[in-house]
């Protein structure tokens, strides 16, 4: 890779970081209005606010073996496909069972990608400026979860 074209591979990767800060947090101002959308108890609304989380547990567990059958660039690849089908789920739930299904879904991707990404970037990334490029994910992580706060706070 030269310069140009390995922070652009970098940046790319790192967003894995920002769509994890951002889901994370952002589901905190859908909260309330989630709750009276579809009359949740409060053990319902937990189950529903917390499925991503739960997702990504389970991703970042499994997240090892796709990376190393697959490799570091098929796995992000499916990373984005899972971000897309959660994200579009989640837009058309009719109800917390879909609603769950689609968090959980883009929870595993979260975790797939906490594994994947660091990995791909250490991989492409020459000894000297490593630990800059794979910090970018973490640097990601923070800028998401300040994004996803400024969105609640419009909304």
């Amino acid at each position: 890779f030269c310069c140009s074209k390995l922070l652009e591979a970098a940046l790319v990767a790192a967003l894995g970081g920002l769509l994890f800060g951002f889901d994370t947090v952002v589901i905190s101002g859908a909260e309330q209005y989630i709750q009276k959308l579809w009359s949740l108890s409060g053990v319902t609304q937990g189950i529903c606010i917390s499925a991503a989380l739960w997702g990504t547990v389970l991703g970042s567990l499994i997240g090892v073996f796709p990376a190393e059958r697959l490799g570091r660039k098929r796995t992000l690849l499916i990373v984005g496909i899972l971000y897309l089908v959660s994200s579009a789920g989640a837009a058309v739930a009719t109800g917390a069972a879909s609603f769950v299904v689609a968090r959980l879904l883009g929870g595993v991707g979260v975790g797939l990608s906490s594994v994947a990404s660091p990995l791909y970037v250490s991989e492409i990334a020459p000894a000297d400026i490593r630990g800059r490029l794979t910090g970018l994910f973490q640097l990601n992580i923070v800028v998401g979860i300040i994004l996803a706060f400024m969105s609640n706070y419009v909304v």
